[in-house]
């Protein structure tokens, strides 16, 4: 294959938005605070430090120190290498910072870019170091533990066949109990067979859910597990000292809906584009351990939705201050809720969540919160030698395999037919005749025109279905190398859809073992923008 890697927005994958914004055009660049590039990081890590250090010692080290005491405590019952000890150690220097990206607690790691959005975390804060060596910088995986939609993350998929969680979930999802994966886990087991690899994996996959109490635990021992040696810090915010430091700006959306007027208007920059979330008025949920609902403000009253909870004003600010750990940041609020607690310089996520975040900038500045850099993470292709040889006894390009699949086979089939199928030429052709009659008509007999116009349209579309019919013909005749190229279009794109977005990152493992992680991480750039295309 000529190449091993496509941009963005040549890959056909990404939003008008997201291209937009890799090209730097307007009105993209009112949405963000600096474009992702090694040199914007110094004036990013001044900002921030004034931001979240503060003038006085004591603003720092208490919201340092929180956050060390909350990571100690969660890491106090896993194994932890000693670069991700050092790495929460350094969290209460003024001269360390953070590069974080956030991920749902998808069943067993969920799709593959759960790896790659880890990986360009830790990649970043490596390039980070070489360029500023007198600051240290922090990989941080924000687990998502508080989210309630258990339906986004009861599943996984193994080549090409998805495996259910089938239980019920109300709450936060990180605090739900894993009771019941053991079965569950027996039966994927099956599937992988018993080689050392698949041994590997069943280990573990057992290690993390089985013996493991709820799914934030799961979750944060399986990342570990998988990225730990490389200094990863995961991060469970479903903690009451961490809300603690998030009052104010909790008590700012209780009385004043201030994200929804500052989002509102921002909006209406994205008017052109597919706009990702929609704020409420309030952006806060109550939660319980079973229970996870929006509060609604009903005539000076906080209810919580579909319960009978109900506050005074004076009673819920109360509550916020005896139990901020009672008081969830929604899709809106949670971005602000990580740049508040944590040292960040920039998040790295999917092209949704980067357009999320572009409706935020005014809203973080209204808070006097530093807005951080945004990275659209790494997108990888997994290709075996074996795929990539038969590409090229196929001519294909990358590009033509990034293309969408009927697309793809049209072109394929006018390239390979001995005559043109496309009749563009008969047409202009036509076209000019009918001109020629439309401007007699009009000479003679104005009641022609009508006639004229409609023996033009039956003659257009009767070209158009003879195309159709020839290129359906010649698909026939060149079925079989055709239908090659089907095949290794789906293998590649699932569903015809990304890889990374569908397969399960232990489908490779099985194959490729304990190189699979290190040979991604060698081959991603998080800051260049191109789709890396990664043969084993």
């Amino acid at each position: 294959m000529p190449t091993d890697c496509i941009s963005y927005q040549n890959s056909g994958y990404f939003s008008p938005l997201m291209n937009d914004y890799l090209n730097q055009k307007e009105p993209t660049q009112s949405l963000y605070n600096r474009f992702p590039n090694l040199e914007n990081f110094e004036e990013q890590i001044k900002e921030k430090k004034e931001n979240f250090n503060g003038n006085g010692n004591n603003n720092f080290n208490t919201k340092r120190a929180v956050l060390v005491t909350a990571l100690k405590n969660q890491y106090s019952n896993i194994p932890t290498s000693d670069l991700t000890k050092q790495n929460i150690e350094a969290l209460a220097s003024a001269n360390t910072f953070t590069v974080t990206t956030g991920h749902q607690l998808n069943l067993f790691s969920g799709p593959l870019y759960f790896l790659y959005k880890i990986i360009s975390t830790i990649n970043l804060t490596t390039e980070l170091k070489a360029k500023y060596p007198d600051y240290n910088f922090v990989p941080v995986y924000w687990m998502a533990t508080e989210d309630h939609d258990f339906e986004e993350i009861n599943y996984f998929s193994f080549k090409g066949k998805k495996f259910h969680w089938n239980r019920e979930s109300t709450g936060p999802v990180g605090r739900l109990s894993t009771e019941g994966l053991d079965n569950f886990l027996e039966i994927f087991a099956l599937e992988i067979g018993s080689s050392a690899n698949a041994k590997t994996i069943k280990k573990l996959f057992e290690d993390s859910y089985v013996k493991h109490d709820n799914l934030a635990d799961a979750t944060r021992y399986l990342a570990n597990a998988l990225f730990g040696a490389l200094g990863l810090v995961i991060l469970d915010a479903d903690d009451q000292n961490l809300k603690r430091n998030f009052i104010p700006y909790i008590k700012e959306e209780l009385l004043y809906q201030t994200s929804f007027k500052m989002v509102t208007e921002t909006i209406e920059k994205l008017k052109n584009y597919f706009v990702q979330v929609n704020p409420r008025e309030i952006n806060l949920f109550y939660i319980e351990d079973n229970l996870r609902e929006r509060i609604i403000l009903d005539n000076g009253i906080y209810k919580v939705n579909h319960t009978k909870i109900e506050f005074t004003e004076s009673e819920i600010l109360e509550l916020l201050e005896s139990n901020p750990e009672k008081f969830s940041p929604n899709v809106i609020m949670r971005p602000l809720y990580q740049e508040v607690i944590l040292p960040n310089l920039c998040y790295i996520g999917g092209g949704g969540e980067i357009a999320y975040w572009f409706e935020l900038k005014s809203f973080f500045a209204s808070a006097k919160v530093t807005f951080p850099i945004l990275l659209l993470r790494n997108s990888v292709l997994l290709a075996t030698e074996k795929q990539n040889k038969k590409a090229d006894k196929l001519n294909l390009t990358w590009s033509d395999l990034f293309s969408k699949q009927a697309s793809l086979i049209n072109r394929i089939t006018q390239k390979l037919s001995d005559f043109p199928i496309d009749f563009t030429e008969q047409k202009e052709a036509l076209k000019k005749q009918f001109e020629k009659l439309l401007e007699l008509a009009n000479q003679t007999d104005k009641s022609f025109l009508g006639a004229v116009k409609a023996q033009e349209t039956k003659q257009t579309k009767g070209l158009e279905t003879l195309e159709k019919r020839l290129l359906i013909a010649q698909k026939r005749k060149f079925h079989d190398e055709l239908q090659r190229i089907i095949d290794l279009q789906n293998e590649l794109f699932p569903n015809q859809s990304l890889q990374e977005r569908q397969a399960n990152f232990s489908e490779f493992y099985l194959e490729n073992g304990e190189r699979l992680i290190p040979q991604i991480m060698s081959q991603l750039k998080p800051l260049e923008q191109n789709f890396n295309i990664i043969t084993f």
